[in-house]
């Protein structure tokens, strides 16, 4: 009985162990995502590119802003004179 509980107390360590390295490497890889697409936003506004193009770039598919942007062929929105 005593083995039996040795091994269950390593196995639930294990398996949090496991479950908080996976918490704490999926905060990093977003955080570590955002800081690059910030960088490179302040890139492209000191190189006169569209900095919403680069947002778009890191999107999903379902960003409703992107696919408006998308849709309205990669422009602006101020109006043409």
């Amino acid at each position: 009985m005593k083995d039996f509980l040795k091994i269950d107390s390593v196995v639930t360590i294990c398996i949090t162990l496991v479950l908080l390295f996976l918490v704490i490497g999926s905060i990093h890889y977003y955080v570590n995502d955002r800081n690059l697409m910030a960088a490179n936003i302040q890139q492209a506004i000191s190189a006169g590119i569209n900095p919403l193009t680069v947002r778009c770039s890191y999107a999903r598919t379902d960003d409703a802003v992107c696919v408006a942007y998308s849709f309205s062929g990669g422009t602006s929105s101020t109006p043409k004179k």
